[in-house]
């Protein structure tokens, strides 16, 4: 297990694990007051949390699932990448992809927040590339059945 320094300047507990086998951790709006959400609108919603991730990690921010079934709310830019050097605080992309208004409450979990390692790549120009049984073929090439 790694570990990740952080500053909380909310009101609200840090980020935890529901489970033992938890992949994510709960994040929270750290809000003075509930909001509403229209349909198709967006927000960026604040945490409260400062994070210095190990360097090759990243946190990724993705949406949680009761929201999404139930609400039609998930994060935007899912799943939005949190960089080992950012210093600034953790916001939250929601956007209401339903019919209806939904209220945010203070302390709600809104997302929750994934630490992956990750590396960096360096590219190499070639003039060609391997043959592979897929090739080229892209979206729906082997169809649904």
């Amino acid at each position: 297990m790694i570990q990740v320094k952080v500053i909380n300047k909310g009101s609200q507990p840090l980020p935890a694990y529901a489970t033992p086998q938890s992949a994510g951790m709960d994040l929270r709006a750290n809000t003075e007051e509930p909001f509403t959400l229209k349909p198709l609108e967006r927000r960026l919603v604040p945490t409260g949390l400062y994070i210095a991730l190990p360097e090759g990690y990243e946190a990724q921010v993705r949406p949680r699932s009761g929201l999404a079934l139930k609400h039609g709310i998930t994060v935007l830019n899912t799943p939005g990448t949190i960089d080992a050097d950012y210093r600034g605080e953790i916001g939250v992309v929601l956007v209401n992809l339903s019919n209806d208004d939904f209220t945010v409450n203070p302390g709600e979990r809104i997302a929750q927040m994934v630490i992956a390692k990750c590396e960096q790549a360096e590219m190499v120009v070639v003039e060609e590339l391997d043959d592979t049984e897929r090739g080229a073929g892209g979206y729906g090439h082997t169809g649904v059945k």
